[in-house]
């Protein structure tokens, strides 16, 4: 048999999750969807569903993605790390920056007036 693994959070992300576990059960209850209605649709069991708004982290991922489609939320996941703020600025300052701009090229500028003839 396999033996159950116990995932650790810090407890900025163990808040995180506990948030949206509530943020996830508000929606429900907004649109009045009982817990059975969503289980069925979202094909998990009540326990599973009452995990996911506990943020209860051994929840697999693809459970929280079949409530989110139910609640018509999933739209919303295309939101997670969209503007990555951070690993844009990383990628930034690794790019090499010439110290100065190049020299302009004397010939460039010659002959380039308005009157040729």
């Amino acid at each position: 048999m396999a033996e159950k693994r116990t995932i650790s959070l810090y407890p900025a992300s163990e808040k995180a999750l506990r948030e949206l576990g509530q943020r996830l059960k508000d929606a429900r209850l907004r649109r009045r969807f009982s817990m059975d209605t969503v289980c069925a649709r979202a094909d998990i069991s009540r326990p599973t569903l009452y995990k996911i708004e506990k943020g209860e982290p051994s929840v697999v991922f693809a459970a929280y993605i079949q409530v989110l489609r139910v609640l018509g939320l999933l739209d919303d996941l295309a939101l997670i790390a969209k503007e990555d703020v951070l690993g844009r600025r990383l990628q930034d300052e690794s790019m090499t920056r010439p110290k100065r701009a190049p020299k302009r090229s004397l010939h460039a500028s010659v002959g380039k007036g308005g009157d040729n003839g």
